[in-house]
């Protein structure tokens, strides 16, 4: 038997539904500027757990050691230069390709491992905007190792002197050779880089792809090169650290000593340059088609 009207449970209905959106639209370009600014705090671990910011803080300060011992040289004994500004990568290649391998999956997997990119992509913002973006950003943080601590080297070889101002006056150009190297090889490193990451959302696997890559391409050009002479001394292009050398040597003018393997290959600078241009501007177009292609 049903219970009496004024006995029922009382309720009440309540409009739930959303309200329009009313305040500012940011669009396109403010979305690509959050990105790119969240993808630089990424790299570095910020806004996340400590153990995010061991790795790529410790590689930053290794980066900066050459350039820290180069100043207590420089405060003690005058003239004397223990690194040179074009030699300054070579010192460091490893702690370069080590950073890209440990950022670079950390900036494209974590959104392919938690199927954010349909989020992204339903924005105004472009697909080849969300791929710039990360490319801009891992390029930003390469600078805290190609271009801070050749900077502060230089500043500090001017201040050790006896005349700054001649010394800053004297050496300007070798000061935008820095700027522009610095630009070229983070440019460089981080291409190949997200070229890489961009395969697998797997971590692990695309680490080890990046290191790979830069470390046995360099191994493997120097045995073809040892192996094969003066016949074989463009293969030396393929090692991915020489290419960085090269390059540099060539922005800075400078060359080999007699002696070096680069020195005996032989190749002109200007061909590095153009080759680590080339694999630039290929490494982004693949990471553009990659994401103009992928499944949100």
């Amino acid at each position: 038997m049903s219970q009496p009207l004024s006995e029922r449970a009382a309720g009440n209905i309540y409009d739930l539904g959303y309200r329009s959106y009313d305040g500012p639209r940011l669009g396109r370009w403010h979305a690509v500027q959050a990105l790119y600014v969240q993808g630089l705090r990424a790299a570095f671990g910020l806004g996340r757990r400590t153990s995010s910011k061991i790795i790529p803080m410790a590689l930053v300060i290794i980066a900066a050691i050459p350039a820290v011992i180069q100043l207590g040289v420089a405060a003690a004994l005058d003239d004397i230069e223990v690194f040179r500004l074009e030699e300054y990568n070579e010192y460091i290649q490893v702690v370069l390709a080590l950073f890209v391998a440990a950022v670079a999956p950390e900036l494209l997997g974590r959104d392919m491992r938690n199927r954010t990119l349909s989020l992204y992509f339903s924005r105004p913002m472009l697909r080849s905007d969300y791929a710039l973006a990360k490319l801009a950003s891992l390029a930003t943080a390469m600078l805290f190792l190609t271009f801070v601590p050749q900077t502060v080297m230089f500043v500090g070889n001017a201040l050790a002197g006896n005349d700054a101002f001649n010394y800053f006056q004297d050496n300007a150009d070798q000061l935008l050779r820095l700027t522009v190297t610095a630009l070229v090889i983070s440019l460089f490193t981080s291409a190949v880089a997200l070229a890489i990451a961009s395969m697998t959302p797997r971590r692990a696997y695309a680490t080890g792809g990046i290191i790979a890559v830069f470390v046995l391409s360099s191994t493997i050009a120097s045995i073809l090169f040892a192996t094969l002479g003066d016949d074989g001394r463009y293969t030396y292009l393929l090692g991915m650290y020489w290419l960085m050398r090269g390059a540099t040597y060539w922005i800075f003018g400078a060359e080999a000593v007699e002696g070096d393997q680069m020195y005996d290959a032989d190749i002109p600078g200007v061909v590095y340059f153009l080759v680590v241009a080339g694999v630039t501007a290929l490494c982004t177009w693949y990471l553009l088609r990659r994401y103009e292609r992928m499944a949100a």
